[in-house]
């Protein structure tokens, strides 16, 4: 190889290892700078519009699957706003029923009287084993994942957030079944007090009802807070209480006897809407 061939290969590798630690260099260096968003949180300056807040929220709801009885209320919500994310709270509603289309088309297909013989139950029948719901509520632990703002024609602008919660169910149930219809005290047969054998009427529509009284169940629910001002928001709510019911009071299993067993874990869904109050009324800000 020539002189001048080695001086050039010597250049070469030169340029090469220059090349090589600079990169080196230049990737420690980007390494080591940092970011200038570096800690500074998504949003400047944002609302806290809920947190360490208590919100009293003047509620109404109603059922929107009921099958026989329709149950419209309203109540109270309070909740604690531990965060922006997490709350504990509890909402009570005192409702007042009112027949569905299904029940009044059934009411008129059926009988004033009974025949010996045939199951089907007289108007008087199935209206008393009917029950409402005059109370019913949950205690729960919520959470809210979402925030921001809507523009309404590019001028208006409004602060909302999405909510979920779960929690425990409540509810009182009553029907009114009085002793001229509900006066089978055996039936599903049995002894008496004189030790006598009775037999089953099969007659299920004049057993007593097991469809009132106090249940305990599950919650799920979920809404929007929509912001009219820093202390005042729309609130609108979907709420689903779950325990067991036999909203008819009637023989659901077809054994001829009205039994706990005719009862069943229901869903009973309610949308509401209500005005919130969030308290203390002054709201702090983020850096």
């Amino acid at each position: 190889m020539t002189r001048i061939g080695i001086q050039l290969s010597t250049l070469a590798c030169g340029a090469m290892l220059f090349g090589a630690l600079s990169v080196a260099d230049t990737g420690t260096a980007q390494a080591d700078r940092k970011s200038l968003l570096d800690g500074v949180p998504a949003v400047r300056h944002r609302l806290l519009l809920v947190k360490k807040r208590f919100e009293l929220t003047l509620a109404t709801e109603s059922s929107v699957n009921s099958d026989f009885k329709h149950t419209i209320g309203g109540g109270l919500k309070l909740e604690y706003h531990a965060s922006d994310i997490l709350s504990f709270g509890g909402v009570g509603i005192f409702g007042t029923s009112i027949n569905t289309g299904l029940a009044d088309g059934i009411i008129d297909t059926l009988p004033d009287t009974s025949d010996d013989g045939d199951p089907t139950p007289t108007k008087s029948e199935f209206e008393q084993h009917l029950n409402e719901m005059p109370l019913h509520g949950a205690l729960y632990v919520g959470v809210t994942p979402w925030y921001g703002k809507l523009a309404a024609f590019g001028s208006a602008f409004v602060n909302f957030d999405f909510y979920f919660q779960g929690g425990i169910a409540f509810a009182q149930l009553k029907s009114n079944c009085d002793g001229s219809v509900c006066n089978d005290q055996n039936p599903t047969g049995g002894m008496n007090p004189a030790g006598e054998v009775i037999l089953p009427d099969n007659d299920p529509n004049n057993d007593p009802v097991l469809n009132d009284g106090n249940k305990l169940g599950l919650y799920l629910g979920g809404g929007i807070h929509v912001f009219m001002s820093d202390w005042i928001a729309l609130d609108l709510t979907v709420r689903n209480y779950l325990f067991e019911d036999n909203p008819s009071g009637l023989d659901f299993d077809a054994d001829l006897a009205v039994t706990d067993e005719d009862n069943r874990f229901l869903n009973h869904l309610f949308m509401g809407v209500g005005v919130s109050f969030l308290l203390p009324t002054e709201i702090k800000r983020t850096p």
